[in-house]
């Protein structure tokens, strides 16, 4: 015996590229071998993956997974659309239809003008009509070919509104993934019932075409760093996401997992390639923005601060989930839908950077400590100064205990400005040696109320030939840091309105006749 059980999702546990779904539903069976059947379930399934449990007087005796021929989709949301769709188009069919009779009878109108036209000259021309009837049917017909005219109007504009409708039909019947056959899956258990009563039945499945990203707030509010981590759930799996409880997994399940094995590292003598034999024929190319400012408190109330509800974090061995605080529904076309992760206050040393060869902008950089238990995930961050955006930037995975640089954006309150102060070329009195001695000047300007920690990034030239050599370095101060491929940093407090010098030059030597690359203003 056979019996059909409505089982609605719900929970879903969401992975980076794929779901698993959980659905449960209750029967009424008789005593014995009883076949239970929960279908509408999507196409793309994988079967292995399919698990059921249940409580109540049965034993599970076997589990398969069928394919069921729909000849609509079963789909009410996605049939709605469909029928919606279908009566679009009959509507933009009918319009069409009425446009050729309305033009057909402009044209009738046109050419009995045309003709009663010329018959009534005719007519007046020999004295058989008079002047009065001839101006009457003129403007009889006039008046049906102008109302005529006006109808073609009117229905042209209810026809672009029908088309409109039609077009937005058919993009969110695409945005649901519903370009497709509408068979779905279902799930066969058979049961041994002990007894006649009710039996909940669970069964869970992994889906692809879904997943969730991190986004990221990152608050600079008084020195103190806050970032505040998003979750964006799509979906385009087949089936809406009832509310339900909804779960965010680092986990990521596959269909086959195996340590991979090395093959032999061979090493031989390069031989050169054959010619390519001549070709016959071508072949064809087969944000989220700061909220809005909150009303002001009554006179003498301590207005609170509006703190976000973070999820509840489950670790395991190799993945932590996250659990919302609410339930979310996610329909399955494709659009995200936000859900707060977690929010950590992070330690952080806040100076400025600046690359004055590169451009006269300042930067504020946090180097700032994952203090939390959270391994942060890659995603897009927006920067705030407190209400106020001044940017995005992307954060890489951020393990926990780990330092961590983040741009914070330009402060137009810290200029800079470099500029060349002398370029000399001249020959050795000895030999012909040619030479050509350069000189730099920085300057960085603190213009904003507070003291500002800034470092300088800068450059000496590397020769990588004998025939160029760089002499005679003066640098002043001296850099805090130095590299051999001639990167120089210089670092510095600044107080308000202070401003502070670097200069440094160099000569560079190079044979006669040698043409050297690289040297710039």
């Amino acid at each position: 015996m056979e019996t059909r059980v409505d089982a609605p999702i719900v929970a879903v546990t969401v992975y980076p590229g794929q779901a698993r779904v959980t659905r449960r539903g209750t029967a009424a069976l008789a005593p014995g071998e009883q076949r239970v059947l929960v279908g509408g379930l999507p196409l793309g399934l994988h079967p292995d993956s399919v698990r059921v449990s249940g409580r109540g007087p049965a034993t599970v005796l076997g589990v398969d997974v069928g394919q069921e021929r729909h000849a609509s989709t079963p789909d009410e949301a996605v049939a709605g659309l469909e029928e919606r769709r279908d009566a679009l188009r009959l509507r933009l069919q009918e319009l069409t239809d009425q446009d050729q009779v309305l033009s057909g009878r402009a044209d009738l109108l046109a050419a009995l003008a045309t003709r009663a036209g010329s018959s009534f000259a005719q007519a007046l021309a020999r004295g058989e009509a008079e002047p009065a009837r001839v101006a009457e049917v003129g403007d009889a017909l006039a008046g049906q070919l102008t109302a005529v005219l006006a109808e073609r109007r009117a229905l042209s504009e209810t026809r672009q509104r029908a088309q409109a409708e039609f077009e937005e039909a058919q993009r969110r019947l695409a945005d649901r993934g519903r370009v497709r056959a509408p068979d779905r899956r279902v799930v066969a258990v058979e049961l041994g019932v002990s007894q006649a009563g009710e039996v909940e039945l669970e069964v869970s499945y992994l889906v692809d075409a879904a997943g969730w990203e991190s986004r990221y707030d990152v608050r600079l509010s008084g020195g103190a760093l806050r970032l505040t981590w998003y979750g964006l759930v799509t979906q385009h799996s087949g089936e809406d996401w009832p509310e339900c409880e909804l779960r965010l997994s680092t986990a990521r399940p596959a269909a086959s997992i195996d340590v991979p094995e090395l093959s032999p590292w061979f090493l031989d003598v390069e031989r050169p390639l054959p010619p390519p034999a001549p070709m016959v024929r071508a072949m064809a190319d087969s944000s989220f923005g700061a909220a809005a400012p909150m009303a002001a408190a009554p006179a003498g109330a301590a207005a609170k601060p509006v703190f976000e509800a973070v999820a509840q974090v489950e670790h395991a061995e190799a993945s932590t989930t996250y659990r919302p605080t609410r339930p979310v529904a996610v329909p399955a076309d494709g659009s995200s839908h936000r859900t707060t992760v977690a929010q950590v206050d992070l330690p952080a040393a806040l100076d400025h950077v600046a690359v004055p060869l590169r451009g006269p902008e300042v930067y504020l950089r946090a180097t700032a400590v994952n203090n939390s238990p959270h391994t942060l995930r890659p995603g897009r961050a927006a920067l705030f100064h407190d209400s106020e955006f001044v940017g995005v930037t992307d954060l890489a995975t951020w393990a926990p205990g780990e330092e961590v640089e983040l741009t914070l954006g330009i402060d137009d309150r810290v200029r800079v400005e470099r500029e060349l102060t002398r370029r000399a070329a001249g020959k050795a009195v000895m030999g012909g040696t040619r030479r050509q001695e350069v000189s730099y000047r920085i300057t960085v300007g603190n213009h904003g109320p507070r003291p500002a920690r800034i470092a300088v990034v800068d450059q000496l030239p590397v020769s990588r030939t004998e025939s160029a050599v760089v002499r005679d370095v003066v640098v002043q101060p001296q850099p805090a840091e130095s590299t051999e491929l001639g990167e120089l940093t210089w670092r510095a407090e600044l107080q308000p309105g202070q401003t502070w010098e670097i200069t440094f030059s160099f000569r560079v030597d190079f044979a006669k006749g040698v043409a050297v690359r690289g040297l710039r203003d």
